[in-house]
């Protein structure tokens, strides 16, 4: 049997220290958990995503009493973008999360369901998706999904 290893690099920054145009997708994402319907988990949670042509689409959770049926913000803001311009490329995801007290102070990742449609996402437009996540004292920085989900279940799978 042989010992492997993992490792991916990824970014702790601070908001400040990001470029114009990535502030801006997470003060959206931030924004986007006021349109949030979370009655039952009170877990706020709004993304937004930028396309190569430079425009914004955010989402946000909503729940539904008949669980599962309910969405998350990241998947309502992909489904989305797709819907409304499939030419385009998605190249940046943001995501911020609140809850009663406020927005939390540590980043929250995508759920695994998320992180497999980013992952499709990434497959039918041929390119990485710049993930951000936001909380209070930092933003985690990821060049692609594939960096939360390096065992990923991809179309070449199959073939």
């Amino acid at each position: 049997m042989k010992n492997l290893s993992l490792s991916i690099s990824y970014q702790l920054a601070q908001l400040s220290e990001l470029a114009p145009e990535d502030q801006h997708l997470i003060h959206s994402a931030i924004e986007a958990t006021a349109n949030s319907y979370a009655h039952y988990s009170h877990f706020h949670v709004g993304a937004a995503i930028r396309l190569d042509d430079g425009k914004e689409i955010i989402g946000a959770n909503q729940e539904n009493a008949a669980f599962p049926s309910g969405l998350c913000a990241e998947r309502t803001a992909i489904f989305a973008a797709q819907a409304q311009c499939p030419q385009h490329r998605i190249v940046a995801l943001a995501i911020a999360a609140k809850n009663t007290r406020g927005l939390l102070a540590q980043p929250v990742p995508p759920c695994g369901q998320c992180r497999q449609v980013i992952l499709e996402v990434e497959e039918r437009y041929g390119n990485p998706v710049r993930i951000l996540l936001y909380g209070t004292e930092g933003v985690l920085v990821f060049h692609s999904v594939k960096d939360l989900l390096p065992f990923s279940f991809e179309d070449g799978n199959m073939k």
